[in-house]
């Protein structure tokens, strides 16, 4: 019989072997639009904006679980139907010395509170440190790329939102009411 507990959890849970899907519950599967055959055995990049995006958090998120076990973020995912979301990913390893080589996963779709605006690849990389209260070296550092980039993606981003600064803007990616 299948764990109650697991399969009927108000939020997304999946539990993945080398970042592909062991199991996974049926709110999991509604979020991102899939049938349970469709992802099961299957890598979790299918999820994932890009290619580029699935590897730069999994990098992110071994570093983070070799130091402490656990990982946790919000990002933007895709649903199957190609349409991409606000979600807040929590991990934690199963397997400390190799920290994704199994873990579980809650996956909460956060679109009723954090509406999406269409961002470049690396205006949703710069959004999602932002979010974390991340200063603009600090994000030029974990991208690799230098601070007057990360200033211009932040220009972009906020006249995208209406932004009048640099607080308004955070707090309309984290869809704080403004």
């Amino acid at each position: 019989m299948p764990d109650l507990g697991f399969e009927h959890a108000p939020i997304g849970l999946a539990i993945t072997r080398h970042r592909q899907i062991e199991q996974c519950n049926a709110l999991f599967c509604e979020m991102f639009g899939f049938e349970r055959g469709e992802l099961v055995g299957k890598s979790l990049a299918i999820l994932y904006p890009s290619q580029d995006e699935f590897q730069r958090i999994g990098t992110l998120g071994t570093r983070a679980m070799l130091e402490g076990g656990r990982y946790d973020d919000e990002r933007i995912m895709q649903r199957k139907n190609g349409s991409l979301f606000w979600c807040r990913v929590r991990g934690q390893s199963l397997t400390p010395n190799d920290p994704l080589a199994h873990s579980v996963w809650s996956w909460a779709d956060l679109s009723e509170n954090r509406p999406l605006i269409r961002l470049s690849r690396r205006e949703r990389q710069v959004a999602m440190l932002l979010t974390e209260g991340k200063t603009s070296k600090e994000i030029a550092r974990d991208l690799e790329i230098s601070p007057r980039t990360v200033e211009t993606h932040r220009a972009n981003m906020m006249a995208k939102l209406n932004a009048r600064n640099s607080t308004d803007l955070v707090a309309r990616l984290a869809g704080m009411p403004v």
